[in-house]
């Protein structure tokens, strides 16, 4: 079997939330991103979804036993993403209803950085990169 070539050379993250469906909405307002599948449950849950964001694959859905949406307080996973204009993608992202827990800044490390918590309790680090 062929590996798809979004899924190559990756950890995929796989994120659960309760409301699925309201933080894929939020996704693409807050990130631009763009539904790639669906596969839909009973009473409008989904069982499972993949997003694009900036390129990158995210996996989604509605948290049912054994994982639990996130713990607001102390979440043990970050995202991180790689996008062409942090900057605009962050300020979009606080728009949307966001929780900015640091301003994009040039790290030392080459990159512009910002870090955001969605609505749902998962942080996301944005990183666009400052060297060639």
């Amino acid at each position: 079997m062929k590996i798809p070539e979004q899924y190559r050379n990756t950890v995929i993250p796989h994120i659960m939330v309760d409301g699925a469906a309201d933080a894929i909405a939020f996704y693409t307002a807050a990130f631009g991103a763009s539904e790639l599948f669906r596969l839909d449950g009973d009473a409008g849950r989904i069982v499972h979804a993949e997003i694009s964001v900036c390129g990158a694959t995210l996996m989604l859905g509605d948290a049912d036993a054994p994982f639990a949406t996130p713990d607001r307080s102390r979440p043990s996973v970050a995202l991180h993403v790689y996008v062409p204009d942090v900057d605009g993608l962050t300020a979009r992202a606080v728009d949307a209803g966001a929780e900015l827990l640091s301003p994009p800044a040039d790290m030392p490390y080459g990159a512009r950085q910002s870090m955001l918590r969605d609505p749902f309790g998962h942080i996301w680090i944005l990183l666009t990169p400052t060297t060639a």
